[in-house]
């Protein structure tokens, strides 16, 4: 399964927030063998980006890995807002 998670932050602390992530991403992996990206939405919504975190193909328990790593980096001092978690599956061919 693929893990999405979209979140909003101000603005003002685009180059924080993104340098916390990067950090964060580069951390977990030197635990788990797992792709990272970040993405942003190219426009603003009263001075608010949106955010996604991608992590494709997550093993079980990565959840609960990524949760730590966010609590330890302060990566939630700079989120508006809650972080919204989804995840997504390649679908089956049809018969």
């Amino acid at each position: 399964m693929d893990l999405y998670i979209y979140y909003e932050a101000d603005l003002a602390h685009a180059d924080a927030l993104q340098a916390k992530v990067r950090m964060m991403q580069a951390s977990l992996q030197t635990t788990l063998p797992v792709a990272a990206a970040l993405r942003r939405r190219p426009d603003t919504t009263d001075g608010l980006h949106t955010w996604m975190e991608i992590y494709p193909d997550v093993p079980a328990g990565f959840e609960a890995l990524l949760e730590r790593a966010v609590a330890q980096s302060g990566l939630s001092l700079l989120i508006v807002g809650k972080r919204h978690t989804e995840y997504f599956v390649e679908p089956t061919p049809c018969a």
